[in-house]
């Protein structure tokens, strides 16, 4: 599922919000949650999962084409824990809830 077909799917199920309503509560969470990992929280949905940002330390890699030694700086990556909820669905161990699409 990709970020319009989220927000058609949350304006169907909620017609008293319009589709400019819907967009911008979606652009919201993703907004915070982006904003609050580039500050370097972490991002709990309890049952959904939890987004970190992990440091990777600096390393000297090779260039796959020439194979000359090649520094790489440190960097910071995005992280997804899931939550046990979502664990549980995935492996068939919850009932598939209200939205049972095959998405």
């Amino acid at each position: 599922m990709i970020r319009s077909e989220l927000i058609q799917k949350i304006a169907e199920e909620n017609p008293h919000l319009t589709q400019r309503d819907t967009e911008r509560i979606v652009n919201t969470i993703f907004d915070r949650i982006v904003g609050a990992m580039a500050k370097g929280n972490r991002v709990e949905l309890r049952g959904f999962g939890a987004f970190s940002v992990k440091r990777r330390d600096g390393r000297t890699g090779r260039n796959p084409r020439t194979g000359e030694a090649v520094d790489v700086e440190e960097k910071h990556v995005p992280f997804f824990k899931t939550g046990k909820l979502l664990r549980e669905r995935l492996n068939g161990g919850t009932d598939p809830g209200p939205d049972d699409d095959d998405e």
